[in-house]
């Protein structure tokens, strides 16, 4: 059966609608460091991990933090890609539950902790003093001195 061009156009744009959709799912997600995070609300965490999610376009490294009365607070960290953390030498067996470390960051725009306070990280350092950035670069992140590819004056 012979289709008409017209016919035949409309369902090459429809296809191809439904492929840029597909394909701009994940930058979508995606955000400029600015559009969740204060560069005027740095925060220092002393914890332990909880859980790390590997995940695109970030991956979330959890970090229980005590609290002065007792208790904790469960803080998620945004990193870079996990291929930016593998790069740059986190890798599950240095992020494993119960690993104690110190995360320096900015704390999300929405100061509510519910359900969990956030913060973007720009770098751990671990109880043997090694510090390894874990921020993503070009965001819009503050110039702190963190990101080594950032130009020094």
């Amino acid at each position: 059966m012979i289709q008409s061009p017209t016919r035949i156009l409309a369902v090459v744009a429809a296809v191809a609608g439904l492929s840029i959709a597909g394909a701009t799912g994940e930058a979508d997600a995606h955000h400029a460091f600015a559009a969740e995070f204060d560069g005027n609300a740095p925060v220092l965490l002393r914890g332990s991990v909880t859980k790390v999610q590997w995940i695109n376009p970030h991956a979330w490294v959890h970090v229980a933090v005590p609290k002065a009365g007792g208790g904790t607070v469960v803080w998620m960290v945004e990193g870079g890609t996990p291929n930016t953390l593998l790069r740059s030498g986190l890798t599950r067996d240095s992020l494993k539950p119960g690993t104690a470390l110190i995360v320096r960051g900015y704390q999300s725009k929405d100061k509510s902790c519910t359900p969990a306070c956030k913060a973007n990280g720009r770098d751990i350092t671990f109880t043997d003093g090694r510090r390894v950035f874990m921020g993503s670069s070009g965001t819009g992140a503050p110039k702190d001195g963190a990101d080594p590819t950032e130009r020094r004056p």
